[in-house]
């Protein structure tokens, strides 16, 4: 991520967006949101994302500082995430960009039907 000189970015607005860039960030956030989930439970609410796709973006996450990962010594090894303070704070904006979305689609499926 590009910082400023003092290692953190001038505009929330484009931190934010940096933050969030990843395709599937939000929506990880938002199953993460509901609680700590391991990457096979994660995987099945997604199952349009490959292994590959959700651990890039799950370590991407975690970098910066928003996943935290928890790795429990068993056999075999358990893996569980959830969102750290600052992510957990993410999630009103979540319920905003979800309510958003929602009268978005029903906008369009409005518009849609007068096209018709």
């Amino acid at each position: 991520m590009d910082r400023g000189q003092d290692g953190f970015g001038n505009c929330p607005f484009v931190t934010a967006q940096r933050l969030l860039q990843g395709k599937w960030a939000i929506l990880v956030m938002h199953h993460l949101s509901g609680g700590t989930l391991r990457f096979g439970e994660l995987q099945r609410l997604m199952p349009n994302l490959t292994h590959s796709t959700l651990s890039s973006q799950l370590k991407a996450l975690e970098a910066e500082g928003l996943v935290k990962r928890e790795v429990f010594p068993e056999v075999p090894p358990r893996v569980e995430y959830s969102l750290t303070a600052i992510g957990r704070d993410f999630g009103p904006v979540l319920d905003s960009i979800q309510t958003w979305g929602e009268r978005y689609i029903d906008y369009l499926r409005e518009r849609e039907g007068k096209d018709q």
